[in-house]
């Protein structure tokens, strides 16, 4: 009996210190899409991040932070699509970063866009926008279409109706 209490003891100590541990860490999650990156008792923000980013859902975030830094901290830019998307030139491809703010007193909402290209400097306002409390964060990652996209397009369509010309000729007959 004494060993079976030492044991449990010893498991419950155990997995106690881990969890204790688990929460002084830098990045502790709450639970899935609820990130702390802000240390316990440090003033922070909640913000939310979507699009096509690698880490997206809901941060808490020391306070002050820029958008520059809440990207790092949601892994950065994740293009979206298939394994062609890797052979593309991204010199080509624009980046839009949307800060939205909801003013609950007067019931509007502000949206801040930020649109650059990957070989154009990081705009200088991101460097420096300050961040507040629940806002939303969304980033999109932006093409021009190219002869293939065309195509992938055209091909599907233009076989559908060949199918059916053919198959309403040879029922017609």
């Amino acid at each position: 009996m004494k060993l079976t209490a030492t044991i449990l003891f010893f498991l419950i100590s155990l997995f106690g210190t881990q969890t204790i541990l688990a929460q002084g860490t830098q990045l502790f999650r709450l639970g899935e899409g609820m990130i702390r990156i802000a240390e316990p008792g440090q003033l922070a923000d909640t913000l939310t991040v979507w699009g096509d980013v690698s880490g997206a859902g809901r941060y808490i975030v020391p306070r002050g932070t820029t958008p520059h830094e809440l990207i790092s901290y949601a892994r950065g830019f994740q293009s979206r699509g298939g394994s062609d998307l890797i052979e593309l030139d991204w010199s080509r491809q624009r980046v839009e970063i949307n800060i939205t703010t909801f003013s609950p007193e007067n019931g509007n909402t502000t949206v801040e866009r930020f649109t650059f290209r990957f070989q154009d400097p990081y705009p200088l306002d991101l460097w420096t926008y300050p961040l507040q409390n629940n806002q939303i964060v969304t980033l999109e990652l932006k093409r021009n279409a190219t002869i293939l996209d065309y195509i992938r397009f055209a091909a599907p369509v233009t076989t559908f109706l060949a199918t059916t010309y053919f198959l309403i000729d040879r029922l017609m007959e």
